[in-house]
C-alpha cells in the first residue's frame, strides 16, 4: 500500500495552494512536512492548504501543522485551511487548534483573506 496522500500545488497571487488529497497520518505527514519546508525556503510564506479531499487527520499531521505555523509566523506569513470535513473539523476543534490556525469554509473566503 503507497503512502495515502497526493499534493498539487497552484500559486494564485503570491499565495501557493497545496491541493491535498488523501490522509495525513503519520506515514503521509513527512511528505507535507517536506513541501512546505521546500516553499519556505523558495521564500513562499502565504500558504493556503485545501483541506476538501482530507478525509483524516491525526496527531502526526497536527504537528505539521504546528511546526508550519511557528515558521510561517517567524517570516511574517500564514498557513490557512480551507474546505474542512466535519470530522477534520472537529478533530481540530477537540486539539484546541481552532485558536491557533486561521480556517476558512471556501477557498473563495481564505483567497480573500490577507488583501
Amino acid at each position: 500500500m503507497g503512502v495515502g496522500l497526493k499534493i498539487e500545488l497552484e500559486e494564485i497571487e503570491h499565495r501557493v495552494i497545496l491541493r491535498l488529497d488523501g490522509r495525513l497520518d503519520a506515514a503521509s505527514s513527512p511528505i507535507l512536512e517536506r513541501k512546505i519546508s521546500n516553499l519556505i525556503e523558495e521564500d513562499h510564506y502565504h500558504l493556503l492548504l485545501d483541506f476538501s479531499r482530507i478525509d483524516y487527520l491525526s496527531s502526526a499531521g497536527m504537528r505539521v501543522l504546528l511546526s508550519a505555523i511557528k515558521k510561517l509566523t517567524s517570516k511574517k506569513g500564514d498557513l490557512i485551511l480551507f474546505s474542512l470535513s466535519e470530522e477534520v473539523s472537529e478533530v481540530i476543534k477537540m486539539a484546541g487548534f481552532d485558536k491557533i490556525l486561521r480556517i476558512f469554509s471556501s477557498e473563495k473566503e481564505a483567497l480573500q483573506f490577507h488583501k
